[in-house]
């Protein structure tokens, strides 16, 4: 193993681990030492349970921290001051749950700011031998711890009544990460059924209105019996050495809770009341704390989503305006491109129109000079001619002479020569007696329809 991702791997796969964070903290803990760091998951000692100040130089800064907030006693002094010892949970307790993250978080992540999550989905706790020997025991499953702590509820209210603190139906890090969520001290009650004492105690203190009161205001209560899995090693990791045994904890940093305060032994509820009233006055300021850095930190991340929200809002407003301003754009090129080519086409049709016009105009113009040709020269007066006078729209008279044989064809090709009128647009016609010289006469002579030796024609405009 010379990579350390081979070495989470396998760590991984030994214990059953899923968040490789949380592998990585633990190997990096014992050195990188894969056969140490697994031997820890899989079994604990007296020494993994309770770490006193004087322990290491990481404890010593533990401790140095928590005597820098007030809740150590400068002088090394016992129970029952406040935070007078850190205890570190059994590794089993965290190691099912560890989807933590970054490890339980509590008074110094509060202190700092820092919030972190459980995901919590095995708990469980590991017991030690009285001889300082250790043994491994299975991991405590979410549901057979809640199922544990809801057990003993049931069995409280059996034997007890309906009014008591309100303990958790979950397990203990369930417990204590609800504790940090609402910003409260997590009550600890650990029940010795067969202790002559606990009778009393519960039926006459915890049950008191007064004390029950007070807890369920002020703290997240969780109990369990020592004689199911959790309350036992709970019991071993406190170092409940007397019964009745109660405890106030605060998460603290990694694995480790915040004692700060036990009470071991029978006490009457005004006892009770006065160490909890103690103990809640002297955490006032880190919870008060705590929540005031929470809210800061909500408002601060209300503040970046309500800017990202702004911020992206004005990004698709631009991105709206620039899809719009491409649109458009894209439009006017259409639009332009379009009125070009119809301009084009204009420019076309006009050019066809103007050519079409010009070949009509020189084929007119080559047939007028067509007709005026096969007019031949005018002739000259005689008894065979005759003397034609066209009058035209505009008043204009046309005359010319033509042989008597000239056919009415003639007068048509000599007026359509003239240029004056469009070729086949009329009709010449008399008047006296009205003749109309239409397409069925065009072949017969001057002489033979009566035109000889002169003749006055008009001409009528084709409707």
């Amino acid at each position: 193993m010379s990579g350390t991702a081979d070495k989470i791997a396998h760590f991984q796969a030994i214990t059953g681990l899923q968040d490789a964070d949380l592998c990585t903290e633990i190997l990096s803990a014992h050195g990188w030492n894969l056969e140490q760091a697994i031997s820890s998951i899989t079994s604990t000692s007296d020494s993994d349970h309770i770490n006193t100040p004087a322990t290491s130089a990481a404890d010593a800064g533990e401790h140095d921290r928590f005597e820098q907030l007030g809740f150590i006693d400068a002088e090394g002094a016992g129970p029952p001051g406040l935070a007078w010892r850190l205890i570190t949970l059994p590794i089993s307790i965290v190691s099912g749950s560890l989807g933590l993250v970054s490890g339980a978080v509590g008074l110094g992540l509060w202190v700092v700011g820092g919030v972190l999550s459980y995901s919590l989905s095995m708990i469980g706790l590991t017991n030690s031998v009285a001889n300082g020997g250790s043994t491994s025991d299975p991991l405590v499953s979410v549901s057979t711890a809640a199922s544990e702590a809801m057990d003993f509820v049931s069995r409280f209210e059996s034997d007890y009544g309906d009014r008591h603190p309100n303990f958790v139906s979950e397990g203990f890090m369930d417990a204590l990460q609800r504790s940090r969520r609402e910003f409260k001290l997590l009550f600890v009650y650990l029940h010795s059924p067969d202790h002559p004492d606990t009778p009393a105690f519960c039926g006459g203190t915890l049950c008191s209105e007064v004390l029950s009161a007070f807890v369920n205001e002020n703290f997240v209560a969780w109990g369990g019996s020592i004689r199911a899995s959790e309350g036992f090693k709970m019991s071993n990791s406190l170092k409940a050495s007397r019964f009745p045994f109660c405890a106030v904890v605060m998460a603290a940093t990694n694995q480790r809770i915040a004692l700060l305060q036990q009470v071991e032994g029978p006490k009457s509820p005004e006892e009770m009341l006065t160490l909890l009233q103690r103990v809640l006055e002297e955490s006032a300021p880190v919870l008060v704390t705590a929540r005031l850095d929470a809210e800061e930190r909500r408002n601060s991340i209300r503040l970046r989503e309500e800017q990202d929200a702004a911020y992206q809002a004005a990004l698709e407003a631009d991105q709206a305006r620039e899809r719009q301003r491409k649109e458009e754009e894209e439009r006017l090129e259409r639009e332009a491109a379009e009125a070009e080519r119809k301009q084009k086409e204009e420019e076309e049709a006009q050019e066809r129109a103007a050519t079409e016009a010009a070949e009509r105009e020189a084929e007119l113009i080559k047939l007028r000079e067509q007709k005026s040709l096969s007019l031949g020269p005018e002739p000259e007066k005689g008894p065979d001619i005759t003397q034609v006078l066209v009058r035209l729209p505009n008043g204009e008279r046309k005359g010319r002479r033509f042989h008597s044989t000239a056919t009415i064809q003639s007068l048509y090709d000599f007026v359509d020569s003239s240029g004056t009128l469009e070729i086949g647009s009329y009709t010449l016609v008399t008047n006296f007696p009205r003749v109309l010289y239409g397409p069925d006469k065009l072949s017969l002579s001057l002489e033979e329809v009566g035109l000889h030796p002169q003749a006055s024609l008009f001409v009528e405009m084709k409707s």
